[in-house]
């Protein structure tokens, strides 16, 4: 996996972010319930927390790209209901 975008060669910027990057940011967010600025801030922490120097996409980039972007997070059924007491 890339954090950062592969040069496209079209016309205009190319994304700084690789979908997989983008992907893991929203999947972190869908995870936690965290609104975009949270979800930025959050993974600007895990970064920090494993000494990466890597930028991190802002909320705005987040928020733009989820628009084309399938966020499909994978799940288990457990065995045993869960029960509170």
């Amino acid at each position: 996996m890339s954090w950062f975008a592969a040069v496209s060669g079209k016309r205009g910027p190319s994304p700084q972010f690789s979908d997989a990057a983008i992907q893991f940011c929203l999947t972190i967010k869908s995870l936690f319930g965290l609104a975009l600025r949270q979800t930025t801030g959050f993974v600007q922490s895990l970064r920090a927390l494993f000494g990466l120097t890597w930028a991190v996409p802002d909320f705005s980039t987040l928020c733009r790209r989820q628009r084309n972007l399938d966020v499909q997070v994978g799940y288990r059924r457990s065995a045993q209901a869960a029960h509170r007491d």
